[in-house]
């Protein structure tokens, strides 16, 4: 096996590295400090608000009760962050997420520095225009972390055989346990995988059988104690619930399903510009014939096999999210990259010129997009001007560098990846909690009840959908009740508070509510909505 020699991961290179994973965690966490909570994340902020109230568990709550589909980890990280200042914000329910996502900043830079600066620097830099990548890294990101901890394990048996460090074994064994008690089932198989890749392209088959049964052990020991836990936490029917969501839900596809090719096709826009140029670059590979062993070309092969793995073996359950396949996302930068990396073919040298140009243009096609979104959308794109002027100077210092031959690449490349997040944090963040707002009408709905107590009624919320929604704005232990059909409200006497979409409203037919004024309208989670008082029943 050729080796890099050890002192290629020299000390200047482990600086770099921990410096570019401070530079990019402040990225990712300016402007987190208390934003609304919307979409997927309320469900996980419920989590840790109910935690706050309650005290740590095995497994989340929610309205009081045990929740089968996770375990309790990444909870809590946000109540451990949350417990000092007394409450959970974005930036406490982020940051775990904006943590790994640096690491994985950190970790790749080490892979490829040692071979070229430009690389790593590249490799990073198409990472962070990744547009699942920053959705994720800027969210509760339970398959971000897997990502982190994927990586990681991919690196401590490359760094082993190629940069001389250390074998490591106990934090490889440790990292798949915080795997699975992040992520479940999936959070140690796929760790597991990307490193037997690795051993299985090195043919390594001592280390691959030896590393992949002590894995399975571990697998099947950390799900007996998952059982375990979930039986203490809520007896033999709260464990079977657990069997049923971590387990044959994801496989059977009663959770959803998709096509097994979906993971290879939605990519192309998902994780983009990482993932097609990645295969075009491996095309490039193909084309260019067998050629030496070169050990970056080598690092390209193995980021191929991990990559691949995971999405295989991601294509086996049913259920099927685009998120769940980041962690293939490090390897596909990775091997994006790599034309700045080789200096012959001209496939390499067509693939440096497109991604060169798009960068370079990319500032100014923000500003254009930001200009036509603003004729569609005026009422949210009223000011603009501060964000085109930082665009416009961003695309100025894109073409500056691009005439400077130690900047040509890297300056193009990292003015984009400012000019995308600063758009995203600036305008599209705020523009998305602003449509899909759920804490406004919540509130309003909660002063109303204050005013005169009586039951409060969530109908066709749905008790693990929007009805979550509606809880995470609330800081205190409030059961609802649930109705689904409108049958289900025949029975309801009053006093009680009515929280309905405004169309089922519309659509009711019982003379009792459609007798009722609604107290209160607003938007909620983008759609208009109702509170309705029915008042006392009278007594016969």
């Amino acid at each position: 096996m050729n080796k890099v020699q050890p002192p290629l991961l020299n000390a200047t290179i482990r600086r770099q590295s921990l410096g570019l994973g401070l530079l990019a965690l402040l990225l990712f966490i300016v402007g987190d400090w208390h934003q609304a909570i919307i979409g997927f994340d309320s469900r996980f902020v419920l989590f840790a608000k109910e935690m706050l109230r309650h005290g740590p568990s095995f497994f989340p709550t929610t309205y009081g009760q045990p929740y089968a589909d996770y375990l309790a980890t990444s909870t809590l990280m946000t109540w451990l962050l949350s417990w000092p200042l007394g409450q959970v914000t974005s930036l406490t329910a982020w940051l775990p997420t904006a943590i790994a996502s640096a690491l994985i900043v950190t970790l790749m830079y080490r892979l490829t520095a040692p071979y070229s600066r430009r690389w790593g620097l590249l490799s990073v830099a198409i990472l962070l225009l990744s547009s699942t990548f920053i959705s994720e890294t800027r969210a509760v990101s339970l398959d971000q972390m897997l990502a982190a901890i994927a990586l990681t394990v991919f690196y401590l048996g490359y760094a082993h055989d190629h940069f001389g460090a250390g074998k490591r074994l106990h934090w490889l064994y440790l990292l798949l346990i915080v795997g699975f008690a992040i992520r479940g089932p999936i959070g140690l198989v796929i760790p597991t995988g990307v490193l037997c890749s690795y051993y299985l392209i090195n043919r390594q088959w001592r280390q691959l059988f030896s590393f992949g049964l002590l894995a399975l052990a571990l697998l099947v020991a950390c799900v007996g104690l998952l059982l375990l836990m979930a039986k203490l936490s809520g007896g033999e029917s709260f464990m079977q619930d657990v069997i049923r969501m971590q387990f044959l839900g994801r496989m059977d596809g009663s959770e959803g399903s998709s096509g097994p090719l979906y993971y290879f096709t939605s990519s192309l826009g998902n994780y983009a510009m990482a993932y097609p140029v990645a295969l075009l670059v491996l095309l490039a590979v193909a084309l260019g014939g067998r050629q030496a062993p070169q050990p970056a070309l080598q690092l390209v092969l193995y980021c191929a096999a991990a990559g691949l793995l995971v999405m295989l073996g991601l294509s086996i359950p049913q259920a099927k999210k685009a998120r769940y396949v980041l962690p293939m996302l490090p390897m596909a930068a990775i091997i994006a990259a790599y034309p700045f990396q080789v200096t012959q073919g001209r496939v390499f040298a067509w693939l440096r010129g497109l991604m060169l140009g798009l960068w370079t243009l990319l500032p100014a096609l923000l500003i254009g997009a930001l200009l036509f979104a603003r004729g569609r959308y005026p009422q949210h794109l009223s000011h603009l001007g501060l964000m085109i002027g930082v665009l416009g100077a961003l695309q100025v210092i894109a073409l500056l560098t691009l005439f400077k031959p130690r900047l040509r690449a890297v300056g193009p490349a990292f003015a984009a990846v400012l000019a995308v997040w600063t758009t995203y944090i600036g305008v599209v963040e705020p523009v998305e909690r602003s449509i899909y707002d759920t804490r406004t009408f919540t509130l309003q709905v909660h002063e109303q009840v204050k005013q005169e107590r009586a039951p409060v009624v969530l109908h066709g919320l749905g008790k693990d959908a929007k009805a979550i929604k509606y809880m995470v704005n609330l800081d205190c232990d409030q059961v609802p009740l649930f109705t689904q059909q409108p049958s289900d409200l025949a029975t309801l006497q009053g006093p009680a508070w009515l929280v309905m979409s405004a169309e089922d409203y519309e659509s009711l037919k019982d003379p009792r509510f459609r007798s009722i004024t609604p107290t209160l309208t607003g938007e909620f989670d983008h759609n208009p909505y109702v509170l309705l008082h029915l008042a006392q029943t009278p007594k016969p």
